[in-house]
């Protein structure tokens, strides 16, 4: 099966389990609708959290009101002519639920990119018609212009040449497959993918993350995000406001937690950063917490500084809690292109970083970004940020991302095999 296939297969099935389930789901609502006022009732109700939250007490008034009102217009109305719009607005929420799959927001959010690359190598394969050395320069070309770096671009057309050569291909349209393929096979290296994507948790307690990068990079805004799709997976949370250097920090982060719904710990502006994570640790521990995600300043004019603070940090943090912190995790400006990567390399001498957030992916027309970062620097990206919501943080996956910058190739993939058949 081709690469091309077996993309379109992962991505429109395995992602998109509502299109396959929509009959069975409306199976489920019509017995839920079907059931006596009082089983209704007494099914539980999950808590969701939303980009406007509400703490649960609040919800579980309106939900009791909402309920006391439809026993007191409606009380055993036959159906009216009004279900078919209830059944068509469950069915606009099933769309939204597909259209926020992984491989729509990688789709979305790598347009820029997509835009740019796609075009390109669809330029190149139009203007050339046999596989030869010309072609593999130009295209080597495209690939830096992504920002897939230059070492990384050199390894790729070698392997993409000796590819070439063992499978026989004649017609450029289908180096893009190999070309899509080689894009996976160089992010993940010898690494297994389990091993790389998603973040270590502590089996045995509280588990730590502490965040690092420059001052402007999304890395408050980040933190927030994750401490959102933390919660709403049912993990208690408390952040760390350890940033005491940049004005406004502490307040930002508060603010974070206050819309997420989650504790934050913050000593005044100047404080000790270590004090804050030490305080932290002790809150999350009388809280039962279950993830402490700790900020951290983002200056760089005085490495050493840099260095120091971050040690003491971390020395503290290992103290406390042995083993951590779980993830060291350095946030990244994806549309600074190069700069991040000098950002990575600096930070990486400074502390032992685990892996990598990209933010801002959405903004920039050069996202092979990530490629060059992970074969450079041999740190995976664990998150990348696809868009201003707070939903719009992803667990990084290759294949996804692969996904997003041939996505309208993958998609007309059919109709071209049909025409050459």
């Amino acid at each position: 099966m081709s690469f091309f296939k077996k993309l379109k297969d992962k991505f429109t099935k395995d992602l998109h389990p509502n299109l396959e389930q929509t009959e069975e789901q409306k199976q489920d609502q019509q017995e839920v609708e079907d059931m006596p006022q009082e089983e209704v009732e007494e099914a539980p109700v999950e808590e969701t959290l939303g980009e406007t939250e509400v703490p649960v007490e609040e919800q579980s008034t309106d939900l009791t009101e909402e309920r006391e009102a439809e026993e007191e217009s409606t009380p055993d109305e036959e159906p009216s002519a009004d279900e078919p719009e209830l059944e068509e607005q469950t069915m606009e929420e099933k769309e939204e639920e597909v259209e926020d799959s992984v491989a729509d927001k990688f789709k979305k959010g790598l347009a820029k990119t997509r835009n740019s690359f796609s075009s390109r190598i669809n330029e190149l394969v139009a203007r050339y018609r046999t596989v030869d050395e010309d072609f593999f320069e130009e295209l080597e070309e495209v690939l830096i212009s992504a920002d897939v770096g230059v070492n990384t671009v050199m390894e790729m057309i070698d392997e993409l040449q000796m590819e070439v050569k063992r499978r026989n291909i004649k017609d450029t349209k289908k180096v893009r497959e190999v070309i899509s393929e080689k894009l996976v096979e160089i992010y993940y290296g010898d690494d297994d993918s389990s091993e790389i994507e998603g973040l270590t948790e502590n089996p045995d307690g509280l588990t730590i993350y502490l965040f690092v990068g420059v001052n402007g990079v999304g890395k408050t805004t980040t933190i927030g995000k994750l401490a959102h799709q933390l919660k709403a997976e049912g993990k208690n949370v408390t952040l760390a406001a350890g940033d005491t250097f940049r004005a406004g920090a502490i307040d930002q982060l508060e603010e974070w937690g206050k819309r997420v719904g989650v504790n934050t710990i913050k000593h005044s502006e100047g404080a000790d950063p270590a004090a804050v994570i030490y305080d932290g640790i002790q809150s999350a521990k009388s809280r039962n917490a279950d993830v402490l995600i700790c900020d951290t300043a983002g200056r760089l004019q005085n490495k050493v500084n840099l260095m120091n603070e971050l040690s003491k940090v971390k020395r503290v943090i290992e103290r406390e809690v042995p083993g951590a912190p779980h993830e060291v995790l350095l946030v990244l400006d994806a549309t600074t292109g190069q700069n991040a990567m000098s950002q990575a390399k600096t930070f990486s001498e400074a502390t032992d970083v685990s892996g990598i957030v990209l933010t801002k992916l959405d903004g920039t027309a050069k996202g092979g970004i990530v490629l060059a970062i992970r074969k450079e620097l041999d740190i995976p990206v664990k998150y990348v940020g696809l868009g201003e919501k707070v939903t719009d943080l992803e667990q990084f996956d290759a294949h996804a991302f692969v996904y997003g910058l041939f996505a309208d190739m993958i998609d007309n993939y059919d109709e071209e095999e049909e025409e050459e058949s």
